[in-house]
Order: structure tokens, then C-alpha cells, then sequence
């Protein structure tokens, strides 16, 4: 259910930024704090975890699918 609400956020946050009749000074201004906050080092410490999860979830799947074919 969260993901529901994180691609909707995403997805409205997308439109108000194409959409948005600020004009470009805005656009910058949102664009420079996307880069601002990826590039943060909790942030990319946190993508770095997330990461190892997933490879570590995509292993245990591929484990638990070949027990299943066999």
C-alpha cells in the first residue's frame, strides 16, 4: 500500500514540475534540490542499502524458485 502512495507522490510531483507556470526559474529551483538531496550522503548511503537488500532478496528468490522447478 505504501508503494501506491509513493508512485502517486511521485507521479504528481512529475506533473507539477512539467506543468508548473512558474517557469523556468522554479524548474531550476526544484531541479537544484532533487540534486541537492540525491546526492546527500545519507541518501546515497540508504540507496546503497537499499541495493544490498534487493540483490540479497533477488538471491534468495532465485534459490527458492529453483528448489520449486526441481
Amino acid at each position: 500500500m505504501r508503494f501506491r502512495y509513493l508512485v502517486i507522490a511521485v507521479i504528481a510531483f512529475i506533473a507539477y514540475t512539467y506543468g508548473a507556470k512558474a517557469g523556468k526559474g522554479r524548474y531550476k529551483q526544484i531541479s537544484n534540490y532533487l540534486d541537492s538531496f540525491w546526492n546527500d550522503p545519507k541518501v546515497k548511503k540508504a540507496r546503497a542499502v537499499a541495493k544490498k537488500d534487493v540483490a540479497k532478496a533477488r538471491k534468495a528468490a532465485v534459490k527458492k524458485a529453483s528448489k520449486l522447478n526441481r
